[in-house]
């Protein structure tokens, strides 16, 4: 008697469609998908403790191992500024054209310090924290921000030393020292929103924090920070487009500001024309947009 085999009929994979009206049914939705523009504005909001809280932590832990701790955070600036000023201020005169020139420089150290260390350390905020970015749910726009507020932290630590410095130099406190405010609310937007286009490059491309140091080092140089972009602009002999785009430079832009709000010597016609529609204009071409190119990749964070 002969037995016969009967070969199952193969079984269909499910199509795309079916999966998702099974989760749909089930009230099941895409891991890690990214939520609506205003949505994602509520959860970063609801974070804020968050993004605060390690903003704190990680600048208290940068110099945990130091001997000297937390007071890197003012020698830092300070020695490049003895660097600068030694090269450019006496070597190649600098200074000559420049009213109160320590001030001048150890301000513009200060500001721009705060410039490049917001975007390098953007450039890492996702990359560099793969493991918590894969561990946890939470809106990644929170790295990049806490890292800027780091920055920001850091600025106003060191700013009790500029205060000293300025004092020891005779520069007097003023009433336009309050226009420091703004110019640092204006400052931390733009960072925060070039750290988080920094950011999304960086995931994607982590070669990106190598070239990082060069384009900074080049930046800085054409930002007046050890030099009068002012005094460089009166030369007859410099084009007309070049002047424009040194007194339009972001970096440039906050920096002169915080010279015109703390020191005296520093006047209101050195500054360049429309300087606070155009710190305006930087922060929020750069904070908006920033935040909108970040939000667009936030399902591509941590994976591959």
């Amino acid at each position: 008697m002969s037995q016969v085999l009967h070969t199952p009929p193969p079984t269909r994979a499910p199509a795309d469609g079916d999966l998702a009206a099974l989760a749909a049914r089930h009230g099941l939705s895409v891991s890690g998908a990214r939520p609506s523009l205003p949505q994602y504005v509520r959860q970063l909001w609801a974070r804020r403790h968050f993004i605060s809280a390690f903003a704190t932590a990680k600048l208290t832990a940068q110099y945990s191992q130091a001997k000297l701790g937390q007071v890197w955070q003012v020698m830092t600036p300070l020695l490049n500024a003895a660097v600068y000023y030694f090269i450019f201020g006496v070597l190649l005169g600098t200074k000559q054209d420049v009213a109160d020139y320590v001030p001048f420089l150890v301000t513009g150290i200060f500001v721009w310090t705060f410039t490049q260390s917001s975007i390098m350390a953007g450039t890492r905020a996702i990359s560099g924290n793969l493991g918590l970015v894969r561990a946890l749910h939470f809106p990644r726009a929170a790295l990049p921000i806490s890292f800027a507020l780091q920055q920001l932290q850091q600025l106003l630590f060191s700013m009790c030393a500029l205060a000293v410095i300025l004092l020891c130099f005779g520069v007097p406190v003023g009433a336009s020292w309050l226009l420091a405010v703004p110019a640092l609310v204006l400052q931390f937007t733009f960072n925060a929103g070039v750290s988080m286009i920094m950011a999304r490059l960086g995931a994607k491309t982590p070669d990106i924090a190598q070239l990082m140091p060069f384009v900074l080092r080049t930046w800085m140089y054409v930002s007046g920070v050890m030099w009068s972009i002012d005094t460089i602009a009166k030369h007859d002999d410099l084009p007309r487009t070049v002047t424009v785009l040194l007194q339009i430079n972001p970096a440039a832009v906050y920096i002169d500001l915080m010279r015109f709000a703390l020191i005296d010597s520093f006047q209101a016609h050195q500054l360049p024309p429309h300087v606070w529609a155009a710190a305006v204009g930087w922060a929020l071409l750069a904070g908006v947009g920033g935040f909108i190119y970040f939000w667009k990749a936030e399902e591509t964070y941590g994976r591959g």
